[in-house]
């Protein structure tokens, strides 16, 4: 007989920590203020004058007041409601009609999220514990060469827990099923070093003229950060950041990036028929993830693919005890 999650809980695994895209870096302009609500938490972002973002607890210490509403002073965030001003530190640095700055909020007195801004993305560092970063965030030659350009974006809430969706790569039985794909490569390399884990295999393609060599490389760095490069007829960049907002309910953003030089050539015709064969798949495998359960003991067959391997490197990443 089949029985629902226990509690109604249908993700038993706690929200993952690590860096998570929380916006795109133009969506954040000069003094911009961004209200966030991801890890079941609200953040407020905000750009100061010397262009960094900077991330804090939502609400004033004060009385409450969400600092969403507020305006970006120099570097510091003022409140909406008294203008009370907080540093990047979550210090409390200036009431404009006080004369003294009441010593409990001298010192940091609200919680401050790091932030990394990388690859066109702003990164938030999620841990349940508040444990600082334990990775950087670099740039990617793509994202930061003048011989590329971003060509394509597309974005989901998805009603899942993102190890449900990282199980994807790993289940390769699925894209027969669920995507039609007669074939799939199996025989992929993976290779894993702590936070990072990389997948590489030969994938060539039929052309009218005959087989192309390809090569699909797939990376993931913690658990809200992925990229990809496809190479063989036309080189293709995808660089996607899966969020948790809460458990069960994760934000997507994939950003495909291609050579500039292909632009105007039949190659991106090539990229844009890629790119949309992603996004059909994705969206083919979306209501499977809206609507399952995770379950922690599992049935598999020997075609299957690597998924207990996935999950074994997954799991570093959460906290026991945690939300």
């Amino acid at each position: 007989m089949a029985k629902r999650p226990l509690d109604g809980i249908r993700f038993p695994n706690p929200m993952p920590y690590g860096w998570f895209g929380v916006c795109y870096s133009e969506e954040l302009g000069p003094n911009g203020v961004h209200s966030l609500t991801y890890f079941d938490q609200d953040v407020v972002l905000f750009r100061g004058e010397d262009g960094a973002p900077r991330a804090l607890d939502a609400y004033c210490e004060h009385m409450g007041a969400h600092l969403g509403g507020g305006k970006v002073i120099g570097n510091n965030l003022a409140c909406p409601f008294h203008a009370w001003e907080y540093d990047g530190d979550g210090k409390v640095v200036n009431i404009p009609y006080a004369k003294k700055i009441p010593p409990q909020v001298r010192k940091p007195c609200m919680k401050v999220w790091p932030t990394a801004e990388v690859n066109g993305m702003v990164w938030m560092w999620y841990h349940p514990e508040d444990a600082a970063p334990m990775w950087d965030m670099t740039p990617h030659e793509e994202t930061t060469s003048s011989e590329w350009a971003e060509f394509g974006r597309k974005e989901w809430i998805v009603n899942t827990h993102p190890l449900d969706m990282a199980e994807n790569a790993a289940d390769v039985a699925h894209f027969k099923y669920v995507h039609g794909t007669s074939e799939f490569p199996t025989d992929w390399d993976i290779k894993v070093d702590g936070p990072m884990r990389s997948g590489f295999i030969d994938a060539p393609m039929q052309t009218p003229k005959g087989v192309v060599p390809g090569k699909i490389e797939n990376f993931n760095r913690g658990p809200g950060e992925a990229w990809n490069r496809f190479s063989g007829i036309a080189d293709t960049f995808l660089l996607s950041s899966l969020t948790p907002i809460a458990r069960d309910k994760v934000h997507v953003r994939f950003s495909f990036w291609q050579k500039k030089e292909d632009a105007e050539t039949f190659k991106a015709g090539v990229s844009k028929a890629f790119i949309q064969e992603v996004i059909k798949q994705f969206e083919e495998d979306k209501p499977i993830w809206d609507n399952k359960i995770h379950l922690k003991t599992i049935r598999l067959c020997d075609g299957d693919g690597p998924i207990m391997d996935l999950r074994k490197w997954y799991s570093q990443f959460f906290v026991e005890g945690a939300a």
